[in-house]
């Protein structure tokens, strides 16, 4: 049996809003990166715009793309 991949989880600043619901989004560590919305996020129709706090899960293969899972209030 496989073992499930770690995510690292961090949060961020959404700063601009780009095409097929993704989002650029810079960390609170000042890097940028990519994020595209999570499954539950778009069945549940959560907006987001520039400005909003987010919650990215990060793979630790790719630390240019991540999903968003959760906004901030």
């Amino acid at each position: 049996m496989a073992l499930k991949e770690e995510k690292l989880e961090m949060e961020g600043e959404i700063t601009e809003s780009l095409r097929n619901r993704m989002f650029r989004v810079r960390l609170d560590n000042g890097h940028q990166m990519i994020g595209y919305t999570a499954g539950k996020m778009k069945r549940y129709r959560i907006r987001m715009g520039p400005g909003d706090r987010v919650r990215v899960e990060v793979s630790a293969y790719d630390l240019d793309r991540g999903r968003i899972v959760y906004r901030l209030r």
